[in-house]
């Protein structure tokens, strides 16, 4: 429970040639460096604090902006401004650290890059892990509040909730640039739930899939769980090679908004050269749109789906956009395509969670969703900055993928594996590019996510891996 709001004893001098927002910011980052202000503890309103010290409103939101910029205080969403768990200088509450588990694009347990024990809480730069804790809790409670008062159905619907698919046509549309009709989505467990469906509903044992090279690594586990053959398809600084694609294939997995890993994205030719080619070779496009809800300095082009929706299943998940705790996804197909994806769902009775369904419908209808994302799009843009100050001279490396997402690539010279062992040591967890690709590994880098961490640990542990790096 946070504790009550202080009254904090603060001077301002106007004779002092120092701006009166810097003054303000001064003292208050003292008394949290020394801990006389305590982790949970509320800071007072800018119109309080404000009137205190005789200065304008527009003054003490400068300094609380500032704080939070670095790190120090964190705003809660209608309550208020509070210490950070995790500020600069001390540890998190219960000297633990918060943990979020791996998305649909996530790393897994920490068995993919050996973590050191250690005494001291993990930085944890691994990507594919949404920060939950700019969930707006009050949001989420009343998200699950409305869904518990719908009584479960008996059989669900194999196609989704009516509900859901209806808002997720105007939310597709409004974030996206999705035209789809209610019949045209199916909603799905995440990105690995429907490229299940579609595997058993389209494809046979035996059939050629094409995944990205270097690409995500689950979407090929799916698939040859299945009996299909997995290909590599070779991707370069823009994306997938569509005139490098192998012949026979029946399926292709893509990631155009943001290639995963590499970051590329798919260039308007290059999107109309691959749906021309599915037609031609009578082939379909699995297009994920993991992370496109975050974007950062360039403009979002329009997804493969709305170019040839004949040829094209468009996958979306509300992993990214809020915890893969919630298990939902959706993906948008022809309604032919649709109704036999909706036909596998039933027959594997591989539903998604009525309940959880009825909490993202009411996330959507309120409002509050998109919110959410404006919120952690700016949050993850100032950790985006945060990476790209220590590593954008390219001393220790070239960033690759730093317009979209919530990770990067930071290509070394340095054998990466060995940077990564040398981090875990010293209290920081990064996955390398090795774990992306199917064959020959033909690229040397990390991937840095900067969802599962605070914003000044991403740059703490930036700043551990540059030096790591100066020293290789």
């Amino acid at each position: 429970m946070a504790r009550p709001t202080l009254e904090l004893s603060l001077l301002t001098d106007r004779d002092d040639p120092g701006p009166l927002t810097a003054q303000i910011a001064g003292q208050l980052r003292g008394a949290l460096a020394d801990g006389r202000l305590a982790t949970g503890e509320r800071l007072p309103s800018t119109r309080m604090l404000a009137g205190q010290l005789g200065v304008s409103r527009t003054v003490v939101t400068g300094a609380y902006a500032q704080l939070f910029a670095e790190g120090w205080v964190e705003g809660r969403h209608g309550s208020g401004t509070y210490v950070a768990d995790g500020a600069p200088g001390r540890p998190r509450a219960g000297g633990a650290p918060e943990t979020a588990a791996p998305g649909d694009h996530g790393e897994g347990p920490a068995g993919d890059q050996a973590l050191a024990p250690s005494v001291a809480p993990m930085i944890d730069l691994r990507p594919g892990i949404a920060w939950t804790a700019g969930i707006d809790r009050a949001a989420w409670r009343r998200a699950w509040r409305g869904a518990g008062m719908t009584v479960p159905a008996g059989l669900p619907d194999p196609r989704g909730s009516a509900g859901l698919r209806g808002a997720l046509t105007g939310y597709l549309r409004r974030s996206r640039g999705v035209h789809c009709s209610v019949g045209q989505i199916v909603v799905t467990r995440g990105v690995a739930g429907s490229l299940g469906l579609i595997a058993a509903a389209l494809l046979r044992p035996g059939d050629r899939v094409g995944v990205e090279e270097p690409g995500y690594p689950a979407a090929r586990a799916v698939f040859a769980a299945r009996g299909l053959r997995v290909v590599p398809c070779p991707v370069d600084s823009g994306g997938l090679r569509v005139d490098l694609l192998p012949q026979g294939l029946r399926l292709v997995y893509a990631t155009p908004a943001h290639q995963y890993p590499l970051g590329g994205r798919l260039s308007v030719p290059r999107r109309r050269a691959l749906t021309s080619w599915a037609r031609d070779a009578g082939a379909l496009i699995v297009e994920d749109d993991y992370d496109g809800e975050f974007r950062y300095d360039v403009a979002p082009l329009p997804a493969l789906f709305g170019l040839d929706p004949e040829v094209v299943v468009y996958l979306g998940t509300a992993t990214k956009i809020l915890t893969p705790a919630l298990r939902v996804g959706w993906l948008a197909a022809s309604r032919g395509l649709a109704a036999r994806l909706a036909g596998a769902v039933g027959a594997l009775g591989d539903y998604a969670s009525g309940p959880a369904q009825d909490a993202l419908l009411g996330l959507i209808a309120t409002g509050d969703l998109e919110r959410h994302i404006r919120r952690m799009r700016h949050d993850y843009a100032r950790r985006r900055a945060a990476i790209t100050a220590v590593f954008g001279g390219g001393d220790a490396g070239r960033l690759l993928g730093d317009e979209a997402g919530m990770h990067m690539v930071l290509e070394t010279h340095a054998p990466a594996a060995r940077v990564a062992a040398a981090a875990a040591a010293r209290g920081v967890a990064v996955a390398t590019l090795e774990r992306y690709f199917a064959g020959v590994v033909t690229r040397n880098g990390l991937v840095l996510g900067y969802g599962g961490a605070r914003l000044p640990d991403v740059a703490r542990g930036c700043e551990i891996l540059a030096s790591i790096l100066a020293g290789a």
